[in-house]
């Protein structure tokens, strides 16, 4: 069973949708629930790997240089 959301757009934004939708003929529900699809996993990749970097930096961990990575997998040129 789909979930109900409310979101406040800026008067912009929601004229641009609300002319979308009356121009092809599909609702305004459609073009949010695409966009939402097309851009979360974006969102998702961004704050995960930020979430993942700030713990990193709270661990103390040293980080190893790309080059030593390389040359220790024989990805060196």
């Amino acid at each position: 069973m789909p979930h109900m959301h409310s979101v406040q757009l800026p008067d912009d934004i929601s004229a641009r949708l609300t002319a979308l939708a009356k121009a092809t003929k599909r609702t305004k529900s459609f073009f949010l629930r695409e966009a939402i699809e097309r851009s979360l996993e974006d969102l998702e990749d961004v704050y995960m790997a930020e979430t993942a970097y700030e713990d990193f930096l709270k661990s103390g961990e040293k980080a190893i240089p790309l080059e030593k990575v390389e040359k220790d997998l024989g990805l060196a040129d």
